[in-house]
């Protein structure tokens, strides 16, 4: 206990120091578990457009969540924004948010990445693809999430932990197709196939099939732009060594995942918010996320980069992701009895 509180008083000192967080009509405070600098550089520019200064926290999306409910009222946060569909999710049942208008965002967002409450919606989208090796793996072996069960994948499958948040929403939407009995047995047949226990992330997956230790992995697409477009040029030379390959495109299509922005329960300044959500889905803001980090826009007027379109095009999965929610407590513990740590 002691421990968790130490922990807490100390991203509180160091977000109050970076930032002073306040209610003013210039102002929007934005609490965001994404670590990446086209969303600073974004936010400047949203300032130098509106003159509204943007306060921005950034920390583990978990202890945010954990902030909003201990702050409650007292909230300085006026936006939340999380790289997953799934937390959105979790701050909507925790009643941390509140409805934004969306009679704009309608218009460009499909209904399928947005709250069907007006609650959050998506500003880019990632899709979970499986990544191999070009040398050892035929793409024509390849097929879906649920053939990774086959016995031909023994010892040949890496993918990360399953506290990752992407895996539990990818595991949500299995159980959403399958129902529970059937992802059970889809992850125990998993683990069985997995080259080692799961540890890193996405990049350290795709870094384990060059190392020789598997052969395909589990990985969300942005990723492998991170890794081609890396100033470290072994990092560059793995990447290229790899294929993608977009799972169940003869049925539901692959999964997608968002990175999310909502409007706080007691935002100070909940006009600036909106402003800034509707800017990040301009097209300008929409092609600097793909440009810059790789990501899919939300927006369907926006254009597809080069690096993109070489991926190819893909289904992917339609399901209302606000619909995975019932499924996100069973996930975690389908994943435990399944024995994915």
């Amino acid at each position: 206990m002691f421990k968790y509180l130490f922990r807490f008083a100390a991203l509180l000192l160091l977000t109050t120091t970076l930032y002073s967080c306040s209610s003013d009509q210039d102002v929007v405070n934005v609490y965001s578990g994404r670590h990446y600098q086209v969303d600073e550089n974004l936010f400047r520019e949203f300032t130098l457009q509106t003159g509204i200064r943007v306060n921005l926290v950034k920390a583990d999306t978990d202890q945010l969540i954990n902030r909003l409910e201990l702050e409650g009222r007292n909230t300085p946060a006026d936006v939340f924004i999380t790289a997953d569909a799934g937390r959105m999710i979790q701050c909507v049942e925790k009643g941390l948010l509140r409805p934004m208008d969306m009679s704009a965002i309608s218009k460009v967002v499909p209904a399928n990445l947005r709250d069907s409450d007006n609650y959050w919606t998506g500003f880019t989208k990632r899709a979970r693809v499986l990544v191999y090796d070009k040398e050892r793996v035929n793409p024509e072996e390849l097929n879906s999430y649920e053939d990774l069960v086959s016995h031909q994948w023994k010892g040949r499958i890496l993918v990360r932990s399953s506290q990752n948040h992407y895996n539990q929403t990818l595991m949500a939407s299995i159980i959403a197709e399958h129902g529970e009995e059937k992802a059970l047995n889809w992850a125990e047949s998993v683990v069985n196939n997995m080259a080692q226990s799961p540890r890193g992330n996405d990049r350290d997956q795709v870094k384990a099939i060059a190392a020789g230790i598997g052969d395909i992995a589990i990985v969300n697409t942005y990723y492998m732009g991170l890794l081609l477009n890396s100033p470290n040029q072994e990092e560059q030379r793995i990447a290229r060594q790899m294929g993608i390959y977009f799972p169940n495109q003869q049925d539901r299509g692959t999964h997608i995942n968002i990175s999310g922005a909502a409007i706080t329960a007691y935002a100070p300044n909940k006009e600036n918010a909106q402003k800034l959500i509707e800017f990040l889905l301009n097209p300008e803001s929409q092609r600097e996320f793909a440009e810059k980090n790789y990501e899919y826009p939300v927006n369907t007027l926006v254009e597809w980069t080069d690096l993109l379109k070489e991926w190819g095009t893909f289904r992917g999965d339609t399901i209302p992701l606000d619909k995975l929610g019932k499924h996100l407590s069973r996930a975690t513990i389908i994943f435990h009895e399944a024995g994915w740590n």
